[in-house]
């Protein structure tokens, strides 16, 4: 009976936080295919690793980092086979949303998303998930305050691939 309940549990939790498979997935897979295989993949680790959840923390913390572990590690394996962007992901960043006409600022950015290294889309996708800098550094191992200067790093480096600037100093 213990094991149904838990294995009730483990369905509805990824059930509740499935959009974080797929926002990783898009991040680092680049055609349908690929993606729905990253996803089940993920999904795959989150319920072989369901043991050693804790669940006095945040089930969306822990589940981020299973799903980038697994995104970094797919990011490496693919490394050797670098594609053309697929214009797809870009209608399914918007929380799996199609988006009519794709703003050209919208393709820009996920280019240059696309361009940072696989650790660094993992802190931007994070970051755009809204995710505060504690639970950020909590899924990618890192200091709290190395997390907030690597964020500010990575904007002015967007900032400055955007718009072309070389010269772009931070707002605060």
């Amino acid at each position: 009976m213990a094991d149904e309940a838990k294995r009730r549990e483990r369905d509805a939790l990824l059930h509740t936080h499935r959009k974080i498979l797929f926002k990783v997935a898009a991040v680092y897979a680049r055609g349908v295919e690929d993606r729905r295989d990253l996803a089940q993949e993920i999904a795959l680790q989150v319920w072989r690793s369901f043991g050693i959840y804790d669940p006095s923390r945040s089930f969306s913390t822990w589940m981020y980092r299973v799903a980038l572990n697994v995104g970094l590690s797919h990011a490496r394996r693919q490394r050797d086979r670098p594609e053309s962007l697929d214009a797809s992901l870009i209608d399914s960043l918007g929380g799996g949303t199609p988006i009519e006409e794709p703003d050209e600022r919208l393709l820009q950015l996920s280019r240059a998303i696309e361009s940072l290294a696989p650790l660094d889309r993992a802190l931007i996708l994070l970051y755009l998930d809204e995710l505060p800098h504690a639970e950020i550094a909590a899924v990618l191992g890192m200091s709290e305050s190395n997390t907030g200067t690597r964020i500010a790093r990575l904007k002015q480096r967007l900032r400055r691939q955007l718009t072309g600037a070389t010269n772009v100093r931070p707002t605060t």
